[in-house]
């Protein structure tokens, strides 16, 4: 299974096992500027070998229905990742929702991509998954991704104290919410 999302400037896409090197190298252009809003690097994080089995990896678990994890790359450099924006633990049911997640390379930040490619999945998510609720939760220090998310229409829910453990140390995080309004 295949996707492909485009915006004005950006193409969103599944990646297979192929694009193990060029995801590599996203990751390791980023490895400081991610640092404080990721999980701990696995010992193998930063080999190519590793990036081959996640790639595998986040295909099955699209392929099961669990998630949906795209790579943005700009229309003129479609051989870059700059980017990748994913929604995970889909659940179904009377629940219908997911999490959303964003990354973006640093030195793409300020340009409106990552907007650009959120307001892309979610519409995704509400219109080709029929998803009802995307929840979104942001450590309280990364001001730009609050702003971002409350741009595109998230609204504040709460305060979940010690939501991750980022580094080492519990973080707490804001739970933003959009609702899908043709399901009302």
């Amino acid at each position: 299974m295949n996707i492909e999302l485009k915006t004005e400037r950006l193409i969103l896409k599944t990646l297979d096992s192929s694009y193990a090197n060029p995801v590599l190298q996203y990751y390791i252009r980023n490895k400081e500027f991610f640092r404080s809003k990721v999980p701990e690097y696995h010992k193998d994080f930063f080999s190519e070998e590793y990036h081959i089995e996640s790639l595998e990896k986040f295909r099955k678990d699209m392929e099961s229905g669990n998630s949906v994890k795209l790579f943005i790359f700009t229309k003129n450099d479609p051989g870059k990742v700059i980017g990748d924006v994913s929604i995970s633990n889909i659940v179904r049911g009377v629940f219908l929702s997911c999490h959303l997640g964003y990354k973006l390379d640093e030195e793409e930040n300020g340009k409106g991509y990552a907007s650009e490619a959120v307001k892309k999945i979610t519409d995704y998510a509400f219109n080709e998954l029929n998803l009802h609720r995307i929840e979104a939760n942001i450590m309280p220090s990364n001001s730009r991704s609050i702003n971002l998310i409350r741009k595109l229409g998230f609204e504040e829910e709460g305060l979940a104290k010690k939501y991750l453990k980022l580094n080492g140390k519990w973080e707490d995080h804001i739970h933003y919410v959009q609702l899908n309004n043709k399901m009302e």
